[in-house]
């Protein structure tokens, strides 16, 4: 689908992998141009190297998203090379597993600056490209903040916070024309959710009990299923949605898991 999105930047936090990189991923097969910011070098050398092709622009850079100061620099890097934002991602986080028992109120603040904070840090910092580009704002979000999960507060407070932010800024940038929107994601299979899944004793038991409480096909979401719904609200198509929560779940979070 030709969603006319050629030639235009578009920073993707959390870019190098998961479901970052499959959304990276995805601009570039729409002609469009990742700006991919991300703290890690190996993975966003790795995904620039596997996205890259003869005609295809990606630009990329270091930096750790809960410092403000390095998101002013990954900005700044990108008007240094000529380019004006059409569009924000804010994608970069994970489930730290900060809860409220066994945890400092130091543990919890932490979980939440570095899951919430760079979401304002970056959308203020892109603002003025995108008032001028009319770019619009796709949060990634999770269940969590809707159906809670245990053990895992810091990350569930950061989430609503996502969530009320999409709203706020909804609102705030109407008078802007951009468009803001929340993509809200459940049980999808990135390196991350990997990494947490291998901490059981039987991984791919309890890969098979989640799937069974998924109610379309009992299969998680791929991350290029998440990325399909972002490229769509990035593009024209979705000129008149702004303010929504947009749950890409297979219906986990609100069809009845019995069905």
């Amino acid at each position: 689908m030709n969603l006319k999105l050629k030639d235009k930047v578009f920073v993707v936090t959390g870019g190098a992998s998961g479901i970052g990189q499959a959304v990276a991923e995805g601009l570039v097969k729409e002609n469009a141009i990742p700006f991919i910011v991300d703290k890690n070098e190996k993975n966003v050398e790795s995904t620039v190297r596997s996205i890259k092709g003869k005609d295809k622009k990606v630009y990329h850079y270091i930096a750790d998203l809960t410092h403000y100061d390095q998101c002013i620099r990954a900005v700044e890097y990108i008007k240094k090379a000529g380019k004006s934002i059409k569009g924000l991602i804010n994608n970069a986080g994970f489930n730290d597993g900060i809860g409220l028992e066994g945890s400092s109120p130091e543990s919890f603040l932490k979980s939440y600056h570095k899951n919430a904070a760079h979401y304002y840090y970056m959308t203020q910092l892109c603002l003025p490209d995108l008032k001028k580009s009319k770019g619009p704002i796709v949060n990634i979000s999770s269940k969590v903040a809707g159906t809670g999960q245990g053990g895992t507060s810091g990350y569930a407070a950061a989430i609503g916070a996502r969530n009320a932010l999409t709203r706020e800024w909804a609102v705030d940038l109407l008078k802007y024309g951009i468009r803001v929107n929340a993509v809200v994601v459940a049980e999808c299979f990135t390196p991350l959710y990997k990494k947490w899944v291998s901490r059981f004793n039987d991984p791919q038991k309890k890969i098979s009990e989640i799937e069974s409480r998924i109610p379309l096909k009992n299969r998680m979401t791929k991350p290029t299923e998440i990325a399909n719904t972002v490229l769509f609200l990035l593009s024209e198509k979705s000129s008149h949605t702004t303010g929504q929560l947009i749950h890409v779940d297979g219906g986990y979070t609100h069809l009845d898991r019995a069905i």
